[in-house]
């Protein structure tokens, strides 16, 4: 169960950053999808009794719930994503520039918003039954997940521990796509790395804000007039409420990532080329046949 987990972890957070086939980096194996999704009502009531730690009639109103979400996500959501990756592979065929990369995160953010846009009143009609020990479990997990951010990132460590750690997933990332890379290849990884501004510490800062700004909004769960819109645009707009200084470093280290990611498919040798069309087709498939099955899953 704990690999399915993690795999479907990796599934849930891919669906939200799709931003072309190499930062397609949090999926692992080709089954990955369908194991993943199979379970995800499942593995999504273990992610929310974390996070909340729901009594018994919780967990059945958050199973129904989720039941309608993904029934919904399978029949009108997926056949559309494996056009996505379709296009992205497609686009795969030649060179990708910048204004590649640019329509592939700005269609991940589009596909999220549409399933918060979907999500959002059931959301707002389950927080509504929260209880005070919800929220301290809540506050909690919050706790747990902040701590786990600081120790994975380093953000305690020297600037070269936060810089070595940063490396180590890129370089990760990378080898789960196009396979082994030559030495060359990663001194060159390792540069352009090294040029990209850490924003490890203000991204904990925001996620943090972020919490909070939960949190306060939980305060209004029981009046739904005022609670549902609210949490409709919380979800949605998460940009929103960013500082100019966040928005800045984030924008330069997000042009620096994307040079590197262009620079990485840029030396790829024909096989790791090959390697990672392979790869993205091999989720293509994991989504069509998911889609060929959403007469009869539920």
């Amino acid at each position: 169960m704990n690999a399915v987990r993690i795999r479907s972890n990796r599934l849930r957070a891919a669906l939200r950053v799709l931003s072309c086939a190499l930062l397609l980096t949090l999926l692992a194996g080709c089954s990955a999808i369908r194991i993943g999704y199979n379970q995800a009502d499942t593995l999504l009531a273990w992610m929310a009794d974390d996070y909340f730690d729901f009594d018994a009639a919780q967990k059945q109103d958050f199973n129904t719930r989720i039941d309608r979400l993904l029934k919904w996500h399978r029949q009108e959501q997926l056949p559309e994503y494996a056009k996505f990756l379709a296009e992205i592979k497609q686009r795969g065929q030649r060179p990708f520039t910048r204004e590649d990369a640019a329509w592939m995160v700005d269609g991940t953010k589009a596909r999220f918003r549409t399933i918060a846009r979907y999500a959002g009143p059931d959301a707002a009609d389950l927080l509504a039954t929260l209880t005070p020990e919800n929220l301290r479990a809540l506050e909690k997990q919050y706790a747990k997940v902040n701590q786990k951010f600081v120790r994975e990132y380093k953000l305690n460590g020297t600037p070269d521990d936060r810089k070595r750690a940063r490396l180590e997933r890129t370089l990760k990332q990378i080898r789960e796509w196009a396979g082994t890379l030559t030495h060359a290849q990663e001194e060159r990884i390792t540069a352009l790395n090294d040029a990209i501004p850490s924003t490890d510490a203000i991204r904990h800062q925001d996620r943090q804000r972020r919490q909070k700004e939960f949190l306060a909004l939980l305060k209004l769960r029981h009046d739904k007039a005022a609670f549902a819109p609210q949490l409709q645009a919380w979800l949605i707009d998460w940009e929103k409420g960013r500082t100019p200084e966040f928005d800045k470093a984030q924008n330069d280290a997000y042009e620096k990532r994307v040079a590197l990611y262009l620079e990485v498919e840029r030396i790829l040798t024909p096989q790791q080329r090959e390697h990672v069309l392979h790869k993205l087709q091999g989720y293509i498939e994991d989504i069509q046949a998911l889609t060929a099955k959403r007469t009869t899953a539920y």
